[in-house]
């Protein structure tokens, strides 16, 4: 989820040029000083300033595209642990407003989105009621890429593959920011619930319960 956008230093004093980083071998050293890591060129004794830059996912481009105020935060990837309680510890929030997007399909009305806090779990018969269905089930993990167009841990209702009806935790409305994956496993997006409720049309509901311990 991440590009390497390079300047080069070379060993004249204020000459700063642009080139890509597989011009040459590079040796990674760690930069005590700067946030910015340094790498060094061992082939013609350059240093190499590195900016980590976000890759525009397609939730990015749309929320761009409607001008909404929107904040990216990465982080390292566990494969092992995808959790929403270990993402809001990465990116520096309390669990409840790292909200996860669940794909169910409820026996009436087919496939919705639902989006609970992180340290909670769906209600699985709230949001069938809330949805008008009888009754509700998560889709199976093989489903999930086709239907979303987005992978376990990324799963995002901002640009999904189709408009399906999203329905969101009520709870979301008590926070001046929320975040939801912005698409990909690595990168999240702060943003006010309420554009998010209104840019994916979404219909608010008590459909979470506490997580048992």
């Amino acid at each position: 989820t991440v590009l390497a956008m390079i300047l080069k230093v070379s060993l004249y004093p204020g000459h700063v040029e642009s080139s890509a980083i597989a011009a040459a071998p590079m040796l990674y050293l760690a930069n005590m000083v700067s946030t910015t890591p340094t790498v060094y060129s061992p082939g013609c004794g350059i240093f190499w300033q590195v900016k980590l830059v976000s890759v525009k996912t397609n939730a990015v481009r749309l929320l761009e595209d409607l001008k909404v105020r929107f904040e990216l935060r990465e982080y390292e990837v566990d494969p092992e642990d995808l959790s929403a309680e270990t993402v809001a510890k990465k990116v520096g929030l309390p669990a409840e407003q790292v909200f996860k997007t669940l794909v169910v399909r409820g026996d009436r009305n087919g496939v919705c989105l639902a989006v609970v806090p992180g340290n909670a779990e769906l209600n699985l018969k709230a949001l069938a009621k809330l949805a008008g269905d009888r009754k509700a089930e998560m889709v199976s993990l093989k489903e999930v890429l086709p239907l979303t167009g987005y992978i376990r841990g990324g799963v995002t209702a901002l640009a999904c593959r189709k408009e399906y009806p999203v329905y969101v935790d009520e709870t979301a409305i008590l926070f001046d920011v929320i975040t939801v994956s912005a698409g990909v496993r690595g990168t999240q997006i702060l943003l006010a619930p309420s554009d998010y409720i209104r840019v994916v049309h979404a219909t608010e509901g008590d459909i979470s319960t506490t997580k048992a311990e």
